[in-house]
């Protein structure tokens, strides 16, 4: 705890400095210049009467492994109220329009003693669940100040972390012991959780398994659907810096064999459009960028979707899927949606941040691990023959997607007594 105060004293004489910082990241268009008094703890809103849940993730993949459980407490208590915080602007974008009556976002304070405590002092939660791994020492110490009751949810923690902590296993324990209860992600993060000082641990499965797809307009879907017609499509979804340019060079080996290919690539940071862009072309691939309203022609080789909340619509484009983050060593990005269109999805050897999914998404012939660009190209030629096994692995994919769903009810009764 005298680590935790000294860690408050320090970063409490920062503040002036991260203000500082927060102003260059707001200028540079990091932030939301219309809410930014929210990441200083200020409330943009009133508190709602009555019971208040407080739910926060970290990014967008946290903030959409929570909605089925947001939905569900709303359906079983007409009285409470939710808020769901997160720090990014992509997340809030995507939350504001899709969590349910009851629910509102508010952007994560920065972590200061004076901002945490102000945003604290407003919103008096009834009790606060984190989603994955974010221990922010300053606002865990003020909510185990306003004794807040704290649940962990989908705890992770990755290879790296655990080393990390490990070496720093008295901080750890002491953040650890302000979680009421923790649930991991998987038996293995639980077990992590414990060694790192979680005084009470339990695990009921993946929320992210339990995830709604997203919504997408379904007009959109026909168009491009009809644009593209019978021609044999390959989607590279959320690539990472270099994947690019490997779909890039697996498009100009496969058009040898199908020459009315097309290769969609949907990146992760869609702030790479340009730097994207001048790569493939350099290649000499001819590119129609959707942000710019681009037109999907014949010729067109690669169609780079450079949108937000869209990616749900261009899995049902493509049989052959790549989920990207994987073939270098950045940990993978969720695979599960795919999976559950019944496609036959591919991850690069690098997807060590869903471990659960592949070990069992493979065990079951529901998922294809390939080694390198080389061996991708080889899987997606697979499905464009229509080789053996193929449609079966899509099958796969879906059913075992559909077991993995009843994690809510597993669950809500362990946290009930909260709400």
């Amino acid at each position: 705890m005298l680590l935790l105060k000294l860690y408050r004293k320090v970063i409490g004489l920062l503040t002036p400095v991260v203000r500082l910082y927060l102003n260059r990241r707001l200028k540079n268009g990091l932030e939301d210049y219309a809410r930014f008094r929210e990441r200083l703890g200020r409330n943009s809103l009133p508190r709602p009467e009555g019971k208040l849940i407080w739910m926060h993730g970290a990014s967008v993949g946290e903030c959409l492994s929570m909605l089925p459980l947001i939905k569900k407490i709303v359906q079983e208590d007409k009285d409470l109220h939710i808020m769901v915080t997160s720090g990014t602007v992509t997340s809030a974008s995507i939350l504001t329009k899709r969590l349910p009556e009851r629910t509102f976002h508010q952007y994560y304070p920065v972590d200061c003693p004076r901002y945490v405590r102000r945003f604290i002092r407003h919103w008096k939660p009834d009790v606060a669940f984190f989603f994955e791994s974010e221990f922010w020492p300053c606002m865990l110490y003020e909510i185990q100040r306003n004794e807040i009751p704290l649940v962990l949810l989908n705890g992770r923690v990755s290879d790296k972390a655990f080393k990390t902590w490990q070496r720093h296993k008295f901080l750890s324990k002491t953040l650890q012991k302000m979680f009421t209860l923790s649930f991991g992600q998987t038996e293995e993060d639980t077990r992590r959780l414990k060694v790192l000082g979680a005084p009470n641990t339990d695990c009921v499965g993946n929320l992210k398994y339990a995830q709604n797809p997203l919504k997408f307009n379904e007009e959109e879907l026909k168009k491009l659907q009809e644009k593209i017609g019978v021609r044999p499509t390959f989607l590279m979804a959320s690539t990472h810096s270099n994947e690019e340019e490997m779909g890039g060079k697996i498009h100009k080996e496969l058009k040898k064999k199908y020459p009315n290919l097309l290769t969609i690539i949907t990146p992760r940071h869609i702030n790479r459009r340009d730097e994207i862009l001048n790569v493939l072309e350099k290649n000499g691939l001819e590119v129609a960028v959707r942000s710019k309203g681009e037109e999907l022609k014949d010729t067109t080789d690669i169609y780079l979707a450079d949108t937000m909340g869209e990616l749900t619509m261009f899995y049902k484009l493509a049989l052959a899927i790549f989920v990207g983050g994987s073939l270098i060593p950045f940990g993978g990005q969720n695979m599960l949606e795919p999976m559950r269109e019944g496609a036959y999805v591919m991850v690069g050897p690098h997807a060590f941040n869903f471990r659960e999914i592949v070990s069992e998404g493979t065990k079951a012939g529901a998922l294809k691990i390939v080694s390198d660009p080389k061996d991708l190209e080889k899987n997606v030629e697979k499905v464009f023959s229509k080789e053996s096994g193929v449609e079966e692995q899509g099958r796969k994919a879906e059913a075992l997607t559909k077991q993995w769903e009843g994690v809510i009810d597993r669950l809500y009764p362990r946290i009930k007594k909260w709400l």
